[in-house]
């Protein structure tokens, strides 16, 4: 929740409490729920643990890179060793691949394999039910994507939930849904994560 001082009529929220997130929709929550509690006698308060609050976040470089939860390293720490399952998707977003289509005929100095640019990522454990603790998505737009997908790790969501899942085509956010098959990744399967074609994060046809 917030804090207050040794004169119990001072609080402080937002960014100057220590250990807070420095994230502006924490500081407005917090700043929210401590006026429901003084004005109207509310018990919520504002978590910021990991599995308590699952507040998304996302870097606004020229690729994006949304997350919410555990990340992969976090969660192996966390768990007993055998216990984290991570999934994983590498392919090419429609906006480049759309403008890129490569020739032997027509290959000139500009024609460049752009390459994949976007990574799905959940990480789930094993003994409950593989619910998902971390999501992580690197592409376009991944603060959209990563706003969406905050409220399935909210609501506990499991492997199985995002296998029912009907994705949206194209799109890059369908790379979690059940039509892409995202890749089983631990240190025993050796199993590939790289897509090649696609219509961005599905399959076609």
């Amino acid at each position: 929740g917030d804090t207050h001082f040794k004169n119990r009529f001072i609080y402080a929220v937002g960014d100057c409490v220590y250990g807070v997130p420095e994230l502006t929709p924490v500081a407005i929550a917090m700043g929210e729920k401590f006026a429901r509690r003084l004005m109207k006698h509310e018990d919520d308060t504002m978590e910021y643990g990991w599995e308590e609050s699952f507040i998304p976040t996302t870097i606004f470089t020229p690729i994006e890179f949304g997350s919410v939860g555990y990340t992969e390293e976090a969660a192996i720490a966390k768990y007993p060793p055998g216990e984290i399952e991570v999934y994983c998707w590498d392919f090419q977003t429609m906006e480049h691949a759309a403008v890129h289509r490569p020739s032997r005929r027509y290959k000139d100095e500009y024609s460049k394999d752009l390459g994949n640019n976007c990574l799905s990522k959940i990480i789930c454990v094993k003994s409950q039910a593989h619910r998902c603790i971390g999501f992580h998505f690197v592409g376009p737009n991944a603060g959209e994507v990563t706003q969406g997908f905050a409220l399935a790790l909210i609501a506990r969501a499991k492997k199985k939930d995002f296998d029912r899942l009907l994705g949206v085509h194209p799109t890059d956010a369908e790379s979690f849904a059940a039509t892409t098959g995202m890749v089983k990744m631990t240190k025993n399967t050796g199993n590939s994560y790289i897509a090649t074609g696609g219509c961005g994060g599905g399959k076609c046809g």
